[in-house]
């Protein structure tokens, strides 16, 4: 719910100040590559009502923050791209990649005869890699602003409470 939180503050301050001044959009668009990948599953597998609901809000929001920031006017204006310059290509998209593959061949999850199923791991480990890096663009961006708005910095606050959530959610796993 702490990542729900911080979408709907960014999406808020976005909506509101149309103003995407000390926002990264590369963080956005690294996060909708990481729900993409992740949620590979959505029209193969069903879980429950919420399951699907939350996904395609997820994958919806994110595209509509990457779609305003891009896009929109006034708010395309406000981004500045000279302070959002975090090659993420290289090193976050690319190791990523090679690491989630690594992972797929020594842990022999891509051995099976199902090639649509050893995609759909592959890409939910790489989305699992990226996920845990898409941040530091904004941090950076953060950092060389200086100043944070209270909208931004309670954005931030969220997706940090997020991050901090889902290690205890992996370690709580990892015990039971």
């Amino acid at each position: 719910m702490t990542h729900v939180f911080s979408i709907i503050v960014l999406l808020l301050r976005l909506r509101v100040a149309k103003n995407a001044s000390g926002i990264s959009l590369r963080t956005h668009e690294l996060f909708l590559l990481v729900f993409l990948t992740r949620y590979t599953d959505l029209f193969t597998t069903y879980y429950s009502l919420y399951n699907s609901v939350m996904k395609v809000l997820y994958i919806a929001s994110t595209a509509s923050i990457v779609y305003a920031i891009r896009a929109q006017e006034p708010i395309c204006s406000s981004y500045d791209k000279t302070q959002d310059t975090f090659r993420h290509l290289e090193f976050a998209i690319l190791p990523c990649g090679v690491l989630a593959l690594m992972t797929h061949l020594i842990t022999g999850e891509g051995s099976g005869l199902d090639l649509f199923r050893n995609v759909q791991e592959l890409l939910w480990m790489f989305s699992i890699y990226l996920e845990s890096v898409a941040i530091l663009p904004q941090l950076i961006v953060l950092q060389r602003f200086r100043e944070v708005e209270n909208l931004t910095g309670n954005y931030i606050f969220f997706m940090g409470a997020y991050r901090a959530l889902y290690i205890v959610n992996w370690i709580y796993r990892a015990y039971y």
